[in-house]
């Protein structure tokens, strides 16, 4: 079963997301492991980790990450990250 253009778009992590969890953040997992449906506590991040993350996108990409990017929670999911990266703006 192949997935349309959008489920593939919403499945799809960026790279950006990923080196971030797995670099910055010390995230145990490989990146071909993490799932747009994980959730930043299944990965064993809390509220602080999230902020964390958001900083160091913003510091790393020199990108300002949309306003829902703060509403982030430990049962927000990678995908829902995923939106707020790719709706980025640079600085």
């Amino acid at each position: 079963m192949t997935q349309s253009p959008d489920q593939a778009e919403q499945s799809a992590l960026p790279e950006n997301l990923l080196a971030l969890l797995t670099d910055h953040l010390g995230v145990r997992a490989h990146p071909e492991n993490l799932s747009a449906g994980m959730t930043f506590e299944s990965l064993g991040m809390d509220s602080l980790s999230l902020m964390e993350l958001v900083v160091a996108a913003e510091e790393k990409f020199a990108v300002v990450l949309p306003e829902d990017a703060l509403d982030l929670a430990p049962s927000s999911t990678l995908a829902e990250a995923a939106r707020a990266f790719r709706n980025a703006r640079a600085v």
